[in-house]
């Protein structure tokens, strides 16, 4: 296996590459008693037109298809769901789908490989009939209405349709109930077998492992499967400019919920330079409107912001932005200080003091995620899926001076890559 260690962190990767293509990392922390395994796939909601490696086929799926076949995964032959199982056996088992991928992961400190035997079971045997699909359709369909109905999941996609035209990041990830009802069999096993492919997994593990044990223990639960070619995922070309710059919408709230977004139209290939952007976003936003900043000083003694704000940047091949939200009497008034922080910051440079404090700060943030197993498995796939190796954000730390900081703000803090959703109370 190859290995990766973090001086600074004094922790260890350990990464193996199989015959079949697919990666496995492990993360061994020998001290803690808790024990994680998560297994993804590169399949995520944003994933709706491929050409199949093996055939050269062009396909079309509906939305919705990547979180569907996560449902269905569960389901068994013998009509058991492999969730109970792994719930019987004492395990915290869960799955997710996001934009660009899909996971299926479980965390325990005894039974972990009943547990392993479970989890690789039925990732592996995928069973779909019309009538389960029929019937996972009308689940669905009542999950899809409860997040059009949930006001932050409409605020986060009304964001969305604000910045980006055709990107499929603006479509739900769950699809919409048009969508899904498209959905057959066929189409499930079509992405089953494209997608889940073992070259087109990782799997991580983190806990109280020795590397070569657990590696066997992976590779003895593994089917036969021939490495296939490259996917080749086809995505709308890239857009230099926003779609709108606000969107407004009343739904049942007691207080109107706002979300700012920065649009990052930057090309963002070189992984290396990326780490150091996001880790530069981070200090900034922070900066801007942090709890420590000046900006949400007097927007909370205003009572203008009763908390400090979400901040978050989201990014992959095919989209990048930042997405700024909360709650305020005043989205209006938030807007504006954010506006008015970043002119200053442009117009005078950023004061060394305040950087050097939110940039330990951040430090601080990345290194406490390691006291975690879950956290550590979770960032290390999805690091992984984005072809960034998670070590590299505590590596090039020191690499993001307060001149690189202002270059960041100058090139993605921009006005005309800016927008705003607000969501206000009906009146």
């Amino acid at each position: 296996m190859e290995i990766i260690e973090s001086l600074k962190l004094k922790e260890k990767e350990y990464i193996e590459k199989l015959d079949n293509g697919m990666t496995i990392i492990i993360i061994p922390k020998p001290e803690l008693d808790k024990k994680y395994v998560i297994w993804g796939t590169h399949f995520g909601s944003i994933d709706n037109r491929f050409i199949m490696p093996n055939s050269g086929e062009e396909v079309f799926i509906p939305d919705g298809v990547a979180h569907f076949l996560e449902h269905k995964m569960f389901e068994q032959p013998n009509g058991t769901n492999s969730l109970d199982t792994l719930m019987a056996l004492g395990l915290d088992a869960n799955a997710y789908t996001t934009n660009d991928h899909t996971a299926y992961l479980f965390e325990c400190t005894d039974n972990f490989y009943e547990g392993l035997d479970e989890l690789m079971d039925y990732v592996q045997h995928p069973y779909f009939t019309d009538e389960n699909v029929e019937k996972e359709k009308g689940i669905i369909a009542q999950e899809i209405k409860m997040y059009d109905d949930e006001p932050g999941w409409r605020l986060y996609m009304n964001t969305m349709d604000c910045m980006y035209k055709e990107n499929p990041i603006k479509i739900d990830i769950a699809g919409s109930v048009e969508s899904i009802s498209k959905i057959t069999p066929d189409v499930l096993y079509k992405c089953y077998n494209t997608f889940y492919n073992p070259s087109n997994m990782v799997m991580v593990v983190c806990g109280n492992f020795n590397p070569d044990n657990i590696l066997e223990e992976i590779k003895k639960r593994l089917l036969p499967h021939e490495k296939q070619g490259e996917i080749k995922r086809i995505y709308p070309s890239k857009e230099k400019e926003i779609n709108k710059p606000y969107n407004e919408m009343e739904m049942e709230v007691s207080l109107p919920l706002f979300a700012i977004g920065f649009k990052d139209m930057e090309d963002n290939r070189n992984k290396e330079e990326l780490v150091k952007k996001h880790i530069a976003i981070e200090i900034l936003l922070n900066m801007i409107i942090g709890k420590s900043s000046d900006g949400y000083k007097e927007l909370y003694e205003k009572g203008l912001l009763l908390a400090e704000p979400d901040m978050d940047y989201e990014f992959s091949d095919e989209y990048a932005h930042i997405v700024i939200s909360g709650q305020s009497q005043e989205p209006e008034k938030v807007k504006e200080k954010v506006e008015e922080s970043i002119n200053f910051f442009l117009e005078n440079g950023l004061d060394d003091e305040h950087f050097n404090r939110i940039r330990k700060k951040v430090y601080g943030d990345y290194v406490v995620e390691y006291n975690s197993v879950g956290d550590i498995a979770r960032m290390f796939l999805s690091d992984k899926m984005k072809g960034i190796n998670s070590f590299d954000y505590i590596e090039k730390y020191n690499e993001v001076t307060k001149e690189y900081t202002e270059t960041v703000l100058k090139n993605v803090f921009k006005k005309d890559n800016m927008v705003m959703s607000v969501i206000r109370g009906k009146k």
